[in-house]
């Protein structure tokens, strides 16, 4: 799978770009600081993707949103937007800007300005726009999380009231609108510098060689092995106390372990739960932990027979050995989850009733759809560790044994995990092994880009399950400003989302993050983002 969503055609294009950049001098290694990351970001432009390993490569260290989340909470911040009013009708919000932020440069670009209220109408209007000289620069790729969380129905308009003032119009009060707005997907990009790329006749270079405002500046991608960052000397909030930052792209857990314990790499993401009473001896490591805002689980295909069939989706549900499985691949690192929002968000229904393991009942029900003697299906598992799953392939193996005692014989596929998740936005899939981290806090943020009707054209929701009085409910909830009524509405759609079952909930796993102790300041994200910018080294470090 290729690294990026271009063309075939520009990828020479983009040889030529990396051919271009100037290698870091060793004199200049003063501090560096190696991430063994789990796995290769979709591309470089956060405005196409919608998953971690991405965010964390491309949102996180090189660009700024208008309001960003404190690190290590949900609590809204100013970031390239330095204050905000809200109307009393809650349908206008008006940011003010900040000055003398500057944009990174690369080989092919030097900005001539600041950032400025063109960059946010130009950032916005090319996903809303689907007549923006940008909306349509890849063929096939689409602007996955803004059109999974339908924001062309709540944002009517974004206007400039002056050089360093924006104003968005919503066509509906939207309670997590700002929240919404720290996200990922609403990176600011530089309009400048597209539109410099365009009339130098390669428009998508914007979107493969990328520049933002964030504290780091791009250097060098080789695939599925490296990405090279440098601190940005002009970063607004003042350059970062490391000089360069890597990304050792390892997939394999143990031996991103065996990196950690060597000193190849000073943080790992995602260890397996068997390593941790090891690591957690070790004298050279420190081990964070964090309750997850997460969820792990399988959701079925409702487009696909035999999954359009409610009693055959219970029937899995009943047939699954969650229990087994929370032991076995989470080594008791969680908890079974029985509602798509972990229980530490608020609205969490506690009062739904889960479907216990029950081998003869999930017979009866596939007999009662008409499969007594049950059925084939391909089940993909998760080529990656993530959060919310420490072990796709174990994970997928149990499920195959449980679903053989009744009949349904599953085999195991999977794909790289850029091809794995372009491949599912599709509705490939008839039954996938999936999960989420929650990117700010609120409910709505599960709800809508996994299950919300808008997320099955956008590919969040790759249940595909559009349910009319789920969807009335979640949208009333997203109007409504006072909390507690929000939670209601919420708690009545969790009842639907269980009797429905579109999903086996399988667990809320607890996240670790292993640190090395020469590495200070180290936070970890209430959104299972990595964050570097206030990381320092206790000893100089060259690679």
């Amino acid at each position: 799978m290729r690294p990026f969503p271009v063309k075939t055609r520009h990828r020479l294009l983009y040889a030529a770009l990396i051919a271009g950049l100037v290698a870091l001098p060793a004199a200049a290694a003063n501090k560096t600081l190696v991430y063994c990351s789990e796995g290769s970001p979709e591309g470089f432009q956060p405005q196409f993707f919608s998953t971690g390993t991405t965010f964390d490569a491309v949102s996180v260290p090189m660009f700024n949103r208008l309001v960003e989340f404190e690190t290590g909470t949900t609590n809204i911040i100013p970031a390239l937007a330095e204050s905000w009013t809200v109307s009393p009708d809650s349908k206008v919000v008006t940011f003010k800007l900040r000055h003398g932020v500057k944009f990174h440069s690369n080989a092919n670009f030097k900005p001539t300005r600041d950032f400025n209220a063109d960059d946010v109408l130009f950032s916005w209007s090319r996903m809303a726009d689907e007549n923006h000289p940008f909306h349509k620069m890849t063929a096939g790729q689409t602007f996955a999380y803004f059109d999974d969380m339908g924001m062309k129905n709540i944002v009517d308009k974004v206007e400039a009231l002056d050089k360093y003032t924006v104003r968005f119009t919503l066509k509906r009060p939207e309670a997590p609108f700002l929240a919404d707005m720290a996200m990922d997907f609403a990176s600011i990009n530089s309009a400048e510098y597209f539109d410099t790329m365009m009339k130098k006749g390669t428009p998508n270079a914007a979107d493969v060689y990328p520049i933002g405002t964030g504290p780091f500046e791009f250097v060098s991608y080789q695939k599925d092995a490296t990405i090279r960052y440098k601190a940005f000397d002009q970063y607004w909030k003042g350059r970062p106390k490391i000089d360069n930052l890597i990304f050792s792209i390892t997939r394999d857990a143990t031996a991103r372990y065996a990196k950690l314990k060597t000193g190849e790499c000073q943080v790992m993401a995602f260890p397996k739960p068997a390593d941790l009473a090891e690591m957690q001896k070790d004298p050279q490591l420190n081990v964070l932990q964090k309750q997850g805002l997460n969820i792990g689980y399988i959701a079925f295909n409702v487009e696909k027979k035999p999954f359009d069939n409610k009693l055959v989706r219970q029937a899995l549900n009943i047939a699954t050995n969650k229990e087994a499985i929370l032991k076995a691949v989470y080594q008791g690192q969680g908890q079974v989850a029985k509602n798509p929002i972990p229980p530490t968000l608020w609205s969490y229904n506690d009062a739904v009733q889960d479907y216990s393991y029950d081998v003869a009942k999930a017979k009866q029900l596939l007999a009662q759809a008409g499969y007594p003697n049950g059925f084939e299906t391909d089940l993909w598992y998760l080529p990656v560790t993530r959060p919310y799953n420490p072990d796709g392939k174990r994970m997928a193996e149990m499920i195959q044994a449980d679903w053989e005692k009744v009949g349904v014989k599953a085999k195991l596929v999977t794909y790289e995990w850029a091809e794995y998740r372009k491949r599912s936005k599709t509705g490939e899939q008839p039954v996938m092994m999936f999960g989420w981290s929650g990117d700010n806090g609120d409910p709505d943020n599960f709800f809508v880009p996994l299950l919300g009707c808008e997320a099955v054209k956008g590919g969040g929701n790759v249940a595909r399950w559009c349910n009319k009085p789920f969807e009335d409910l979640v949208i009333k909830a997203a109007q409504t400003p006072n909390k507690a009524d929000r939670a209601k509405l919420y708690e009545q759609a969790q009842v639907i989302f269980k009797e429905e079952a579109p999903w086996i909930t399988l667990a809320h796993s607890v996240r670790f993050d292993p640190i090395r102790k020469e590495v200070k300041g180290y936070k970890m994200d209430a959104t299972a983002h990595h964050y570097f910018t206030s990381v320092d080294i206790a000893r100089d470090s060259a690679q």
